[in-house]
């Protein structure tokens, strides 16, 4: 009788015994965009210095070692991040300049500005940070000078056909594209009116601004210097 109970037991242990799940283990690449798209998040949310590798690891599930294999530290990992949304940001206002008309070019170049905010969103919020890896081409200050010279092309041919002098381009490239990376930083936030209003609104202060150009503006009040 002693064995028939224990025969039972034996065998309900066996048959309730669970299961165990096999984990799927990324690969190298799946395990590098894992953390890229990781720190996206909190280096949006928290910014360089409020974020750390700990943080990074813990919502992989991985050691900080692993972070260090990858990208070598935090700031590695954040220049990567920066890297990226930069490109994006520049090809899709590099693609969007399709159009002949100089202020449709405008709409587009606004349109594209607020589209890349509107899709990416933790990337704006990283790129108009002060970057603590700082370098000649990885500021957001510097890609907005790489935009305005796009535009600076399209605005030189305009005031030769009206009869400016081409030389000022530049500083009016710089002068539009800033206006709109700033009014994107605001917009960024609010949310109000609607993008198609917001690129409307820039566009009519920017088209009308330079169709009622003076060839040689004088300034009306007392200081001259």
């Amino acid at each position: 009788m002693m064995e028939g109970v224990a025969t039972d037991s034996s065998t309900s242990t066996s048959s309730d015994k669970p299961r165990r799940t096999r984990r799927t283990r990324m690969t190298g690449a799946e395990r590098r965009e894992q953390l890229l798209d990781i720190g996206r998040t909190l280096f949006a949310a928290k910014g360089f210095e409020g974020t750390s590798v700990e943080e990074i690891a813990a919502k992989a599930g991985v050691s900080k070692p692993v972070v260090y294999e990858h990208f070598g530290g935090k700031e590695g990992l954040y220049a990567v991040v920066v890297d990226r949304e930069m490109r994006q940001l520049l090809d899709m206002v590099t693609g969007a300049l399709t159009a002949g008309h100089p202020r449709e070019l405008l709409e587009q170049a606004a349109f594209a500005l607020l589209d890349y905010i509107d899709a990416y969103t933790d990337g704006f919020r990283i790129l108009v940070r002060d970057s603590p890896v700082a370098q000649s081409t990885g500021t957001f200050a510097s890609l907005i000078s790489d935009i305005a010279t796009q535009v600076e092309d399209i605005l030189g041919t305009e005031f030769k056909n009206r009869g400016f002098d081409a030389k000022l381009a530049p500083l009016y490239a710089q002068a539009l594209v800033g206006m709109v990376a700033l009014t994107g930083q605001w917009w960024l936030d609010v949310r109000k009116p609607k993008k198609s209003e917001v690129a409307a609104h820039l566009v009519n202060l920017a088209w009308h601004g330079l169709d009622g150009m003076e060839q040689k503006p004088r300034l009306i009040g007392h200081r001259k210097n």
